[in-house]
């Protein structure tokens, strides 16, 4: 089973993650933010990962350093999953529509973290989530994973569909990417290490 853990401690958050890339989509999500709870939620079932994620972060002050250190612990728990990445797909692309809504997630287990993000427009908030996060929520995931990762809603109006589609795109991108190919047997690259 390929498991990573991280407890993260700062003046602004205290986070343990838990994920096992090889588990059924149990998940236990508490970030502190409900809309963001249920986006976590959605990662793990189309990822069919196994996802705990406890956060207390300063919500008093916003959710930005909860969202942000949750990406980044669950990047780290995830770098720590793949070990050494010997035998994955490492490619994973999926477009995931809901309702009007089109996203494309793609993206490659590289070790050379970029993050690439178009969603348009979106209402300044979902509920308790301002939605400017979930570009940042990316940017610290696909840079502590080690994630070149592409995100591109291409078309929809609802904001709720489009961050919506863009997690469950996540998990189903990240699922084709972590999954072995019984057609290599070492590291994926021509280079001999990722």
């Amino acid at each position: 089973m390929r498991v990573g853990k991280i407890f993260r401690e700062t003046n602004e958050t205290k986070i343990s993650v838990e994920i096992n890339l090889d588990g059924g989509g149990k998940n236990s999500i508490d970030s502190g933010i409900g809309f963001f709870n249920h986006m976590l939620n959605l990662f793990a079932a189309h990822g069919q990962f196994d996802l705990i994620v406890d956060c207390d972060g300063d919500l008093e002050v916003d959710g930005h350093h909860s969202v942000e250190d949750i990406g980044i612990a669950l990047g780290q728990a995830i770098k720590n999953a793949l070990g050494d990445k010997r035998g994955i797909n490492r490619y994973g692309t999926f477009f995931l529509p809901m309702d009007e809504t089109l996203a494309l997630v793609s993206l490659d287990i590289s070790g050379r973290p970029f993050l690439v993000y178009d969603a348009g427009d979106l209402a300044p908030m979902i509920g308790n989530f301002d939605t400017e996060l979930t570009e940042e929520f990316l940017r610290a995931l696909a840079f502590n994973a080690g994630l070149t990762l592409h995100v591109k809603i291409l078309y929809g109006k609802n904001s709720h569909h489009k961050v919506e589609a863009i997690f469950k795109a996540l998990g189903h991108a990240l699922r084709i990417a972590t999954e072995y190919d019984s057609k290599v047997s070492g590291i994926p690259s021509t280079k001999g290490v990722l």
